[in-house]
């Protein structure tokens, strides 16, 4: 004799279809909340970058005019090469230039941020002024570029793709970003071939503007931190440059060795 199969309660059906409603519900309103969070930290992190990007870009503006790289270099070896201008650098521009350049390294010294161990590069040097104030205050392994060579104190070479190895300078010193085309290009020539902890000192025009060679015209060093993507700031100060009014120093991150 068959024994007859009970039925489940209807109150047991109920309750199992309120749990899985309840379950779906929860989980819908779980997965929303996480896509909007999702969706509002993305927007705010994009309007972020958006605002940095977008200050970087008001305070550094390419002059234009430029109508091809070759072009260029010729208006700024137009000023290089002028007769009159490397007489006076090199007579009455001499002794002053590398007495005040002197000072500045002087102090950089006296700040730890200069050794006369440092192996050094001047970048844009012209006729070496900045490399023999080096060389006077005891910093005897430094070299300049330029785009025409001033031997001995002067290689040729372009800022914009320097003719060095990786990380070969614990220092680098430059008082021409002004005349950068391509300042992402210039900035990180000097990371490539600065030494992991090694030292950046620029002299910059931010309360005037440069002269007619300039590429660009730098209005704060927002951009400059921007660009500087491997390196700390390490100070801001103003100066007294041959027109040039603030000293900015950059450090190199030491790289991590991964374990």
């Amino acid at each position: 004799m068959k024994t007859a199969k009970t039925k489940p309660p209807l109150l047991k059906y109920y309750f199992l279809t309120f749990a899985s409603l309840s379950f779906l519900i929860l989980f819908f309103f779980f997965f929303s909340n996480q896509r909007r969070h999702s969706l509002t930290s993305f927007l705010t992190t994009t309007a972020a970058t958006t605002h940095s990007s977008s200050a970087s870009e008001v305070d550094l503006k390419i002059r234009p005019g430029y109508t091809s790289y070759d072009a260029y270099i010729q208006r700024q070896l137009n000023k290089t090469l002028n007769p009159k201008l490397r007489k006076i650098w090199m007579t009455r521009d001499w002794d002053r230039k590398i007495h005040v350049f002197s000072n500045f390294f002087r102090e950089l010294q006296l700040q730890n941020l200069l050794s006369n161990s440092s192996k050094s590069l001047c970048i844009g040097a012209r006729v070496g002024q900045e490399v023999e104030a080096l060389k006077r205050v005891g910093v005897t392994d430094s070299v300049g570029i330029d785009l025409v060579q001033s031997p001995p104190l002067v290689l040729k070479g372009d800022f914009h793709n320097q003719p060095f190895d990786n990380e070969t300078f614990d220092f680098e010193f430059s008082n021409v970003f002004d005349h950068a085309l391509y300042p992402r290009k210039f900035v990180g020539e000097i990371e490539r071939t600065l030494k992991p902890d090694g030292v950046c000192v620029l002299h910059l025009a931010l309360s005037t503007r440069a002269d007619k060679y300039s590429a660009n015209d730098l209005y704060s060093v927002k951009p400059l931190i921007h660009l500087f993507q491997r390196s700390q700031l390490v100070r801001v100060r103003k100066v007294d440059g041959f027109g040039l009014d603030t000293e900015v120093i950059f450090r190199k991150k030491k790289t991590t060795r991964r374990s």
